[in-house]
This record gives C-alpha cells, sequence and structure tokens, in this order.
C-alpha cells in the first residue's frame, strides 16, 4: 500500500508541475482511460487467442504492451484520484460481488455468465 501511495504522490507532482489539473475532469479521464485501453487492446490486434500469451513475452511488442498496460494503470489510478475512490478498496468489493455473481460452483470452465437471480 506504501508503493500505491508513493505511486500517487508521484503522479500528483507529474499533473502539478504541468497544469494538467484543468483537464482532468472525470469524463475526461474515463476517456483517457478507455482509450488507452484501446491502445492496449490494438497489441493483440489479429493474435489468435492461443497465441496471446507467446505474443505478451515478445521483445519489441512486450515493450510496447507494458506501456499501454503502464498507461492505463496510470489513467485510472487519476480517475480514482479526482472522484476520490480508493482504487485498492473499490477493487476488493468489486471482487466480492463478483464472488457471489459468479459462484465457482456453477461457472468453473465456462466463459458465459450464469442467469441472474
Amino acid at each position: 500500500m506504501e508503493q500505491l501511495q508513493d505511486l500517487l504522490a508521484q503522479l500528483r507532482q507529474f499533473v502539478a508541475e504541468r497544469d494538467w489539473q484543468q483537464f482532468h475532469d472525470p469524463k475526461n479521464l474515463a476517456m483517457l482511460l478507455a482509450s488507452e485501453a484501446g491502445e492496449l487492446l490494438a497489441e493483440y490486434r489479429w493474435v489468435s487467442n492461443d497465441q496471446a500469451d507467446a505474443v505478451s513475452r515478445e521483445g519489441d511488442r512486450r515493450a510496447r504492451i507494458l506501456s499501454e498496460v503502464g498507461d492505463v494503470g496510470i489513467a485510472l489510478l487519476l480517475l480514482c484520484e479526482r472522484i476520490g475512490a480508493d482504487p485498492v478498496a473499490t477493487m476488493r468489493a468489486k471482487l466480492e460481488v463478483n464472488r457471489t455473481r459468479y459462484p465457482a460452483d456453477l461457472v468453473r470452465g465456462k466463459s458465459d455468465r450464469p442467469p441472474l437471480k
């Protein structure tokens, strides 16, 4: 958790030094997150599912993928910071919702969603 707080402090300083807070409203940050996720997705375009792991380990491709993962993470953290959400607590809460919604005994090995109750 200390590493996350340090990273958030560095992000705050980076943004402040560039006077970018004015552009970081929730809508723009959500759009940034979506566009960065799209750039990550583009690295896997036309890659078959059975080759995705191997592609993720390839030299230049891996460097580009990790760069996009970094951008996605930064965008997510900036959005959480702006709206006052603790990213770790938010993900833990969602994991608990997903545990209830997707019980292991009903979804194990299946990619489709179980019917809503």
